[in-house]
């Protein structure tokens, strides 16, 4: 941990930190620097970068909210998937260099933009866009089904990114295509042995359609998961309690996020944050601390 992360919570500066949160890099519309300085204004203490699949906008990210006086914790949202289900790892404190975790990854991406490219062939059969369109100017970005729903609300098909999901990419319609994704246990091994800490994103959401089971947790803490995101606006209440007591079961941590994605979610930016003393557990000995 950083002297800044001491400093910055010693002082009591701030309302917590936003763990979750998308730039222009992956699906969200802001820029690194930009979501530093809003979080800045807003009174938060820190916040995490966790674009999918990428580390680009590190940097950015770490200097821009260095100048705001707030603490940044390099993160990332990795694409995988457990037991046939779609899982969401968000990654803390990874070394940039861990080469298993990004030849992973990489295949990940070169997957995600050969899908992307293949349904947006299929959807330009029935909507005048174009691959240009859905890539935009940040050409290295990640790029998955947000990308296109904005370039179909942007030809005027659809008002925002959630009805053009729910209208045409959905799971199961004419131009829906899965994806490769890393197998969840193998990405927690290797987010560990990358000298990180992993926790489940959005475990209860009502898009995953069921939420995570005590079961299926058991398994992801025995190969060595860090926290679950049970502090997330999507997830369903109901569906929490079982959760929440095989969390403290299993002695797993439980953090907050907004999962911001600028103008393409409602999610507002520090809605749901962690509090200090996680942080501080989440930040100790991490390959790249806050």
């Amino acid at each position: 941990m950083t002297h800044r992360l001491k400093r910055m919570t010693h002082s009591g500066a701030g309302r917590g930190f936003d763990l979750h949160t998308h730039s222009v890099h992956s699906d969200g519309t802001t820029r690194p620097d930009a979501i530093a300085r809003e979080a800045a204004d807003i009174g938060l203490a820190g916040f995490a970068l966790t674009d999918h699949d990428t580390i680009a906008g590190w940097d950015e990210a770490r200097a821009a909210a260095a100048g705001a006086g707030i603490a940044f914790l390099p993160g990332m949202e990795l694409t995988t998937q457990h037991d046939g289900r779609s899982r969401h790892l968000l990654a803390y404190g990874i070394d940039p260099g861990a080469t298993e975790l990004f030849t992973a990854l990489s295949l990940v991406r070169s997957a995600r933009l050969d899908r992307a490219r293949e349904m947006v062939r299929r959807v330009s059969r029935d909507y005048t866009i174009r691959w240009e369109d859905v890539v935009g100017e940040e050409d290295a970005r990640t790029v998955g089904r947000p990308h296109i729903a904005d370039a179909l609300v942007a030809a005027g098909y659809f008002a925002d990114r959630s009805t053009a999901f729910e209208m045409v990419l959905y799971p199961g319609s004419a131009y829906y295509i899965g994806t490769y994704a890393i197998e969840t246990l193998d990405a927690i091994r290797m987010v560990r042995e990358a000298g990180g800490r992993s926790v489940l994103a959005h475990p209860a959401a009502t898009r995953q359609r069921r939420a995570t089971t005590g079961g299926e947790l058991t398994a992801l803490a025995a190969a060595g998961l860090w926290g679950v995101e049970l502090n997330h606006p999507e997830n369903r209440a109901d569906w929490l309690p079982p959760l929440v007591a095989a969390v403290a079961a299993l002695g797993l941590e439980t953090t907050g996020a907004s999962d911001y994605h600028g103008a393409g979610k409602a999610n507002r930016l520090g809605e749901r944050t962690t509090p200090e003393p996680v942080m501080r557990r989440l930040c100790a000995g991490l390959a790249t601390p806050a």
